[in-house]
C-alpha cells in the first residue's frame, strides 16, 4: 500500500498556497480595459504567447490517447505533435490580418 509521507503532503500543500496566492494577486491587478484582459496589455513575450498555445492544445487526452494508440499499434504517435510549426506558420499569415481588423478574440471576430 502506498502511503504519501509528510513530506509529500507539504510539497502538495505549499504547491497550493503558491496557486493561491498566484490567483490572489492576479485578481487584486485592476483590469483597465477590455485591451487588458484579453492582451495582457500587449506588454508579454512571444516565449509566453506560444508556451500558451502550445499547453492550450497538449492536455491529458494526448498522453492517454497517444499511449493507447501506442499500445494498439506498436507505433509511437507523438510525432505528430511535431508538426506544430505549420501552426507557426498559420499564424505568421494571418495575424496581421487578425491585427488590422481591430479585434481581440476570435469570437469577436467571428
Amino acid at each position: 500500500m502506498n502511503v504519501l509521507s509528510g513530506l509529500d503532503w507539504l510539497v502538495i500543500g505549499l504547491y497550493f498556497l503558491a496557486i493561491a496566492a498566484i490567483a490572489a494577486w492576479s485578481m487584486r491587478r485592476k483590469k483597465d480595459s477590455v485591451q487588458e484582459y484579453f492582451l495582457a496589455g500587449r506588454n508579454i513575450g512571444w516565449f509566453v504567447i506560444g508556451t500558451s498555445i502550445l499547453v492550450s492544445n497538449v492536455g491529458s487526452e494526448h498522453v492517454v490517447g497517444l499511449s493507447g494508440t501506442a499500445a494498439r499499434s506498436g507505433l509511437v504517435m507523438g510525432h505528430y505533435e511535431l508538426h506544430s510549426w505549420i501552426v507557426l506558420l498559420l499564424g505568421w499569415v494571418f495575424i496581421p490580418f487578425y491585427i488590422r481588423s481591430g479585434v481581440f478574440t476570435m469570437p469577436e471576430f467571428l
